[in-house]
């Protein structure tokens, strides 16, 4: 733990794929104090043709987007500590991505220790 699925306007890229991947997980160590050997993230691309915010895509609009959710187990950070991690992934995704639609989301979801596993 924990999780990160991040989900990117624009075509598929493999190098900003792995960016915004490295980056993400750098974040969530400084701001979250979670251990990047046990950090996963997956990335997914969607065209920005097909995402829409307030009516027009954002391919009109000319800007990039983000949708981030993360789970991490509940309790194990501060309400401080996730508005600082909100503010630092917003800040970096614009560098990673271009120009951010303000309507980009970061989700911290916390989750119950005993209603996850991994590795059997």
């Amino acid at each position: 733990m924990p999780i990160l699925q991040v989900t990117l306007s624009g075509p598929a890229d493999a190098a900003k794929a792995a960016a915004v991947a490295a980056r993400l997980s750098a974040l969530t160590a400084e701001h979250l104090n979670k251990d990047p050997a046990l950090t996963s993230v997956a990335v997914t691309f969607l065209p920005a043709a097909h995402w829409f915010v307030g009516g027009p895509s954002l391919e009109t609009a000319g800007l990039a987007s983000f949708w981030l959710d993360i789970a991490v187990v509940d309790g194990t950070n501060t309400k401080d500590q996730k508005a600082a991690y909100i503010a630092a992934v917003f800040a970096a995704m614009a560098g990673e991505i271009g120009p951010l639609h303000s309507e980009s989301y970061i989700h911290v979801r916390e989750v119950k220790a005993d209603a996850y596993g991994y590795g059997g």
